[in-house]
């Protein structure tokens, strides 16, 4: 029977909508179309005519939506991904930079329509954050967010400066495919160590008195995952180490790819301490991608989660890449 084996039926459920997600907009512009191709034919009145044009507008938005999704054939980008920020150095500056990032974000996940489960958040000394790391989930969330990958860095009078004056800040996002359990990842008992310590919280009934949050830390690479968003603590060791195994998968994966990219004389390879993204608002507004030169002077919309343009540049600007 399909569920004696849960975790089969989940999987095949899971693939089963992604195969949804893809078709249903396919079959809506179909329809668009047909519905338009009688409206060409037809005398229409002033509320059809409106009608009409809301139809067309709504089918040209489909169709880049589309257009889009195509450039999304990489072999992980169908995936989850897990989704880390960290403020750079600066202190303050830099911790609500990144908590600005994060806001930034959690508004563009609730758009696409992903959902966003935060692993582990440390609160910066004073506002902000330091780091935060998420699963974010959703079909093709890895690859719209594989583009984000790199140093954020703002530009703005410091609200934090009795002065007033113009501080640079920077902050770090990492983007890595959420693999499951069948990958072939061996970690060795005697490699790891685990420490379970006491979740942090904002205070009062919420907060977690047992000492459930648990970080995993991998010798032999210095990777450390931590993980304090279950009450249990199996749950969150269970977390921890599934999102280990992803980060030792993107690691083997990319000393392949460094091996591969020494014989080329082209490295376009985009290393974690590479600036990708300015966003400046002083002594003008203006937000910046350094790698696809796409940008706009309108910085309040972009932080309010309005980031596909950035996305769909890059992703245009890859695929041309590859073609050539």
């Amino acid at each position: 029977m399909f569920w004696n084996d849960p975790k089969k039926a989940e999987e095949i459920i899971r693939e089963l909508n992604s195969l949804k997600e893809i078709v249903t907009p396919i079959i809506k512009i179909k329809d668009n179309i047909d519905l338009l191709k009688m409206c060409i034919s037809s005398e229409l009145d002033k509320e059809e005519t409106m009608e009409y044009e809301s139809i067309y507008n709504e089918t040209l938005v489909l169709l880049k939506e589309q257009e889009i999704s195509s450039f999304l054939s990489g072999e992980y980008d169908l995936k989850n991904t897990i989704f880390e920020i960290h403020a750079g150095a600066g202190g303050t500056e830099s911790q609500d930079w990144a908590q600005m990032l994060l806001r930034m974000y959690l508004k563009y996940f609730d758009k696409k329509g992903f959902k966003c489960e935060i692993l582990d958040e440390q609160p910066g000394e004073e506002v902000g954050v330091k780091s935060v790391v998420c699963i974010v989930k959703g079909s093709y969330a890895y690859g719209y967010l594989k583009s984000e990958k790199g140093v954020h860095r703002l530009v703005r009078l410091s609200p934090f400066d009795s002065n007033n004056r113009r501080h640079t800040s920077f902050a770090a996002v990492d983007v890595i495919p959420e693999f499951d359990d069948n990958i072939n990842i061996q970690i060795n008992d005697s490699d790891i160590r685990i420490d379970v310590y006491r979740s942090s919280g904002a205070g009062g009934q919420g907060v977690n008195t047992t000492d459930s949050a648990v970080r995993v830390t991998h010798i032999p690479t210095g990777i450390v995952v931590t993980c304090q968003n279950e009450r249990s603590q199996i749950k969150n060791k269970e977390t921890a180490l599934k999102v280990l195994k992803s980060k030792l998968y993107q690691l083997e994966q990319k000393k392949q790819k460094d091996k591969l990219d020494s014989a080329k004389s082209n490295n376009s390879g985009i290393e974690f301490g590479s600036q990708i993204r300015s966003y400046v608002m002083h002594p003008y507004s203006m937000v910046k991608d350094h790698r696809t030169g796409y940008e706009t002077s309108n910085v309040n919309k972009v932080m309010d989660g309005n980031i596909d343009e950035f996305i769909d540049s890059y992703l245009r600007k890859e695929k041309q890449n590859e073609t050539f």
